[in-house]
């Protein structure tokens, strides 16, 4: 198969909506490795007086992270499934948390303007059609010294994390989405994978887009070698990206 992108994702993201919260929390530690992704911003005193961009919201899992984690921290989720994010907007939020429906390709046209002091995206870069254009308008939408964490599926390179990975995907969550009907979006699951960016490559792709301070930290469990934060900085004025 092909991989889905840009609309034909979003509308097989909007099929799956309705089921998506029961499989993610199938996936031991996924909302756990959320809110550690989440601090790995080291945002001080909560994220007051912050604002903070979650690009590629989904139903709010990566929201729940965030609102955990920085809880006086100002929230702008985004989407670019209509079904996702409704899913996500009829749960219960503190009023420091908005959703804008928006791809990550045209945040401007939605309203969505920075300065953000963050930017966290989750499952989001191995998605989108052009990651580097992305990563531009995060660079672009972030303050002076404002901070990136990108909490995404990225094979460590080791024969061992594709075949957990690909073990993972066959035997388990594929016939599973399959008898949901979202068999389609699982199947664009696997291959995206392991058809991106290796974690030491997005490292790297980072630092092309102007990011400095960039790390690569493993997730634990299962998907130590399969998952990976990655965290940059956009540099100050009198700083240049290295």
């Amino acid at each position: 198969m092909t991989l889905l992108r840009d609309e034909h994702l979003a509308a097989a993201f909007d099929h799956a909506a309705r089921s998506y919260d029961t499989l993610v929390a199938a996936n031991p530690g996924y909302h756990a490795h959320l809110r550690r992704s989440a601090r790995r911003l080291g945002l001080p005193r909560g994220g007051e007086g912050l604002r903070v961009l979650d690009l590629g919201c989904g139903t709010g899992a990566s929201t729940a992270a965030l609102a955990e984690v920085l809880p006086s921290a100002d929230i702008t989720a985004v989407d670019a499934s209509a079904g996702m994010l409704e899913r996500a907007a009829a749960k219960t939020w503190p009023p420091n948390v908005t959703f804008t429906h928006a791809p990550a390709e045209r945040l401007a046209e939605a309203g969505v303007a920075g300065p953000f002091d963050a930017v966290f995206a989750a499952y989001l870069f191995r998605n989108v059609t052009d990651p580097d254009a992305v990563l531009r308008t995060v660079h672009g939408l972030l303050a002076p010294g404002g901070r990136l964490a990108v909490h995404e599926y990225t094979l460590g390179g080791r024969r061992t994390d594709r075949a957990v990975w690909t073990l993972v995907c066959r035997g388990v969550v594929q016939p599973v989405a399959t008898l949901l009907g979202d068999g389609g979006l699982y199947r664009h699951l696997w291959r995206s994978v392991v058809e991106f960016d290796t974690a030491d490559r997005f490292a790297d792709r980072l630092r092309t887009n102007g990011f400095d301070t960039v790390r690569r930290l493993p997730l634990p469990g299962w998907q130590t070698g399969i998952t990976h934060t990655f965290t940059g900085r956009r540099p100050t004025t009198t700083e240049t990206a290295r």
